[in-house]
């Protein structure tokens, strides 16, 4: 007799499945990286497209040869440094104790947050600190997504303590662009916030079997629940309705196949985006998210070690 098996429908790894606090990424873990720069940069989300590339792994089968690539293309206008952030070691774990921010502050930033009329502290006052991180915005009025309020995030730094600090001096107040910090060839680590699809059922949600269609009640549901069913309440594991996308999700080691400082546009703009007027990046494979939503980019905290670090050779990109 056959085996019956059945394995459990939606991975338990992504529990709770509720919405995202924020539309912007929040990252838990950075790279350890002993030169002092960013270590992470973020874009906007063009959409997708695809590339004929000359394929450069190692141990490939299709070595040598032009392969079709899937590409998603993010828009990376310049990002502005509007403070730095000291932080302290407490028993609790690093604790921020200051910011210190720019004088040059742009006004749209008034519509994100309030700014400070006077600099109350300098960093020079500030001796006993731990670590050092810098509090970056966006720049949406360089696209052309139709929008002027900046998104404000925090970005660690590599290096030593002294050498973070000399560093955030430098940049505070200036614009940071992405050839800066990444290189073509490279991996990176992408934090985004998926595609938002509302309140949906277990089919959709879970991608469970539709019951037989002379099912008494209902067709789309789970079937029976067994010893279950004398429960007041329903176990969580069971596939119910619920909301599905605008969940955060991380995916490692995407493959940063060009840094394009001029793209040339299709026709009237990309689709449900616009024109492309800043350098984008180009990742190969797809990403989560919708078009004009921002998307974090970070080092590797564990590259593969199969993906070579040269760029391959772009042979035609459809466009």
């Amino acid at each position: 007799m056959p085996k019956t098996r059945r394995p459990r429908f939606g991975s338990l790894q992504f529990y709770p499945r509720k919405r995202a606090k924020k539309e912007i990424a929040r990252v838990r873990s950075w790279a350890n990286l002993s030169e002092p720069k960013l270590l992470g940069f973020a874009g906007y989300k063009v959409g997708m497209t695809h590339a004929m590339i000359t394929d450069n792994r190692k141990h490939s089968m299709t070595k040598g040869e032009t392969i079709f690539c899937p590409i998603t293309i993010l828009e990376c206008p310049p990002l502005k440094a509007v403070s730095i952030r000291f932080y302290k070691k407490t028993p609790d774990g690093l604790k921020a104790v200051s910011d210190v921010f720019a004088d040059n502050l742009d006004k749209e930033l008034e519509r994100k947050i309030i700014l400070p009329r006077k600099k109350k502290t300098k960093i020079e006052d500030i001796k006993d600190f731990d670590d050092i991180t810098l509090i970056v915005q966006t720049q949406p009025k360089l696209t052309s997504i139709g929008k002027k309020k900046p998104e404000l995030f925090e970005v660690a730094i590599g290096g030593k303590k002294e050498e973070k600090l000399k560093y955030a001096k430098e940049i505070l107040g200036k614009e940071i662009n992405v050839k800066d910090i990444f290189k073509e060839g490279q991996q990176v680590d992408i934090h985004a916030v998926t595609k938002g699809k509302g309140i949906q059922g277990p089919v959709k949600r879970f991608g469970i079997s539709l019951k037989s269609h002379k099912s008494e009640k209902n067709r789309r549901n789970p079937g029976s629940l067994g010893p279950w069913c004398g429960q007041i309440n329903i176990m969580w594991r069971v596939a119910h309705a619920g909301q599905t996308g605008y969940f955060q999700r991380t995916e490692y080691n995407k493959w940063l196949i060009k840094i394009d400082e001029k793209l040339e546009n299709p026709k009237g703009g990309f689709i449900k985006y616009g024109l492309v007027k800043n350098p984008c990046v180009l990742l190969k494979g797809s990403i989560p998210g919708p078009r004009k939503r921002l998307i974090r980019f970070n080092f590797p905290i564990r590259p593969n070690k199969k993906i070579p670090s040269e760029p391959p050779v772009i042979k035609s990109l459809n466009l």
